[in-house]
């Protein structure tokens, strides 16, 4: 997976920058979602016009903040993206956790526990929507009356559902209902870099997992069913006489110890860097991952991976 090219001043030539990551062999493109601090793109236009300007990438909401949107609309758009795309959508949905979108929209900032049961409501708004027919629902938080789920989407039973977060409940609940569980930090408006890559240590990780596969159990789910996900804060790969790199927002400034002890940094020759993501495979059960908008760094990866 890669990150969503930005949205600047050369949109002449962005549907060039999506081809070029599905021409590199990346599976899928991924973009986020906000509202405030300069975000200027819409996630699931963006991801409509990627998915139009390619054959083969995956496109998928990395994730969707759940308050936001309403889960019919949710359902709608991405039913007909799924269509439209020829099956080529993944859903990915968090409870929302950035106070700064919140206060833009005059939405109250709730609890992350009420607000991560909003979300678990919503997903299921969502899934029983893909199932078809129609609905009336009367939940705590939604309420829908004679809806009908459509259309069909592609892919059976619906595009892969994709759950992040970085708390326990959260990861439970991923482990419930979820096809893909986003192992995250603790995010919050107040997270500095070191805690966020410190709270992905191999011990936070190993912990996450469990969560999540705790909650699979719990629903009577097999535990190794779900994909895990991973996002890398710091890609920095040595190739030849040249580093190629990029540090997330939430990498930069970290203490030398939090970026020694995090799964989520990635520093190396090529080779070495494919061992430890083999090893992530092994150890974690992590098996996908989103290596940032450097293609030149990922590019090196994603080839010794494919054996080209």
């Amino acid at each position: 997976m890669a990150s969503m090219p930005v949205l600047d001043d050369r949109m002449d030539t962005w549907r060039d920058r999506v081809r070029r990551i599905e021409d590199l062999g990346f599976d899928s493109v991924a973009i986020s979602d906000h509202v405030s601090g300069g975000w200027s793109m819409d996630p699931i236009v963006a991801m409509t016009v990627a998915a139009e300007a390619t054959t083969r990438l995956r496109v998928v909401s990395a994730v969707l903040a759940n308050d936001l949107r309403h889960p019919l609309l949710v359902h709608r758009a991405m039913a007909n993206l799924d269509v439209f795309s020829g099956g080529r959508v993944e859903i990915g949905l968090g409870a929302g956790w950035l106070r700064a979108d919140y206060e833009a929209l005059g939405l109250p900032f709730d609890p992350p526990g009420l607000r991560i049961e909003r979300l678990a409501e919503s997903i299921d708004v969502i899934r029983t929507l893909f199932a078809g027919g129609s609905m009336s629902y009367t939940g705590k938080h939604y309420q829908l009356s004679g809806v009908t789920g459509v259309p069909a989407p592609v892919q059976r039973p619906h595009p892969p559902l994709l759950v992040g977060g970085g708390g326990r409940r959260v990861l439970e609940l991923a482990g419930r209902v979820a096809d893909i569980v986003g192992i995250n930090p603790r995010l919050s408006a107040q997270t500095e870099p070191g805690s966020a890559v410190a709270d992905l240590s191999g011990d936070r990780v190993r912990q996450k997992v469990a969560w999540a596969r705790a909650g699979a159990v719990a629903a009577g789910r097999d535990p190794s069913r779900p994909e895990f996900q991973l996002s890398i804060l710091d890609l920095r790969i040595q190739h030849g006489n040249e580093e190629h790199g990029w540090t997330s927002s939430l990498a930069r400034s970290a203490p030398p110890d939090a970026i020694s002890g995090s799964v989520a940094v990635l520093r190396g020759s090529v080779a070495g860097c494919v061992e430890r993501l083999q090893a992530l495979r092994d150890e974690y059960g992590i098996s996908y991952l989103n290596l940032g908008n450097n293609l030149s760094a990922a590019a090196l990866i994603v080839a010794r991976l494919a054996g080209t």
